[in-house]
């Protein structure tokens, strides 16, 4: 009987090796508390040395959505109609999540190399709290963006609260992603700097600022890639339950919802199948 089989028979595991899937979710679980409370901790850090603080949660994509609504919106003609100023608003601050969620996710193992070398706890629970500061983060922007709907003139209705699952469904959505560019930038360091760039394509792609229908008419085509298009679909919903008089299909509830659990299932193996590489030294 070899060494390793000998261990084995007692329960003795080698250091860093990578449990299974389901013992890695109950790990993390237990981890919850800590997730939260180091999640809540960069909120309030991200912006404390600023003089307006937290604050410029609020300010930074308020000032992208009166940027891009003027340029699109008045600049061009006003042809885009009344509610525009409502649409880029709510297109902008959803996305800010995503891309949030993307570009934090990607760094979440590189950016702490050494409490992931010098700790023994489930990596998993890095990607994890930096989505769910982005989430904490969209949360008062999420006020705002309602009080802005209706100073401009939008009606409060009880459609509204379906912002709450729609978000629960992107929130998934968002993790499963972190976690797969998580595992890439620590395999290619220079993701990172690529993905801003991929964000930046996906912000003028996913129809924050244009609705497919309407722009993309002569392409049937197109039209159909964007039917299927998760964060285009996430944006249109959100939109169908704030403003006035804008409908959305029904079936793009199934569309989030399924991107949502095969991008959040996949992201989980994937990441976990790596376990054991992030704590090396790279």
């Amino acid at each position: 009987m070899t060494v390793a089989e000998e261990a084995e028979k007692y329960g003795l595991h080698r250091v860093g090796a990578r449990p299974t899937l389901v013992s890695y979710l109950k790990q993390t679980w237990q981890r919850r508390e800590f997730i939260y409370e180091l999640a809540k901790a960069r909120v309030q850090s991200r912006n404390q040395k600023n003089r307006l603080g937290m604050i410029w949660i609020v300010l930074k994509p308020t000032f992208n959505a009166l940027m891009y609504g003027a340029i699109f919106g008045v600049l061009m003609g006003g042809s885009r109609g009344p509610d525009y100023p409502v649409f880029v608003i709510i297109g902008v601050f959803l996305f800010e999540f995503f891309s949030a969620s993307l570009t934090n996710g990607a760094k979440s193992i590189t950016g702490n190399k050494s409490l992931v070398q010098s700790l023994a706890f489930p990596r998993l629970s890095l990607p994890v709290a930096e989505v769910t500061q982005n989430f904490l983060t969209l949360m008062p922007m999420l006020g705002v963006m309602f009080v802005y709907a209706m100073i401009l003139g939008t009606t409060p209705k009880w459609s509204w609260l379906g912002i709450i699952p729609l978000l629960g469904v992107y929130a998934v959505l968002n993790m499963g992603l972190a976690l797969i560019c998580a595992r890439i930038t620590v395999h290619i360091r220079d993701f990172s700097q690529i993905l801003p760039l991929f964000t930046r394509v996906m912000f003028y792609t996913s129809g924050v600022l244009f609705s497919a229908d309407r722009l993309l008419s002569h392409w049937p085509g197109l039209i159909a890639v964007f039917n299927v298009h998760p964060i285009y679909q996430t944006l249109q919903i959100a939109r169908g339950l704030v403003m006035d008089d804008y409908q959305h299909d029904p079936w793009a509830w199934q569309v989030v919802a399924l991107w949502a659990v095969c991008t959040f299932v996949f992201g989980m193996i994937y990441f976990w199948k790596a376990e054991e590489r992030y704590g090396r030294a790279n």
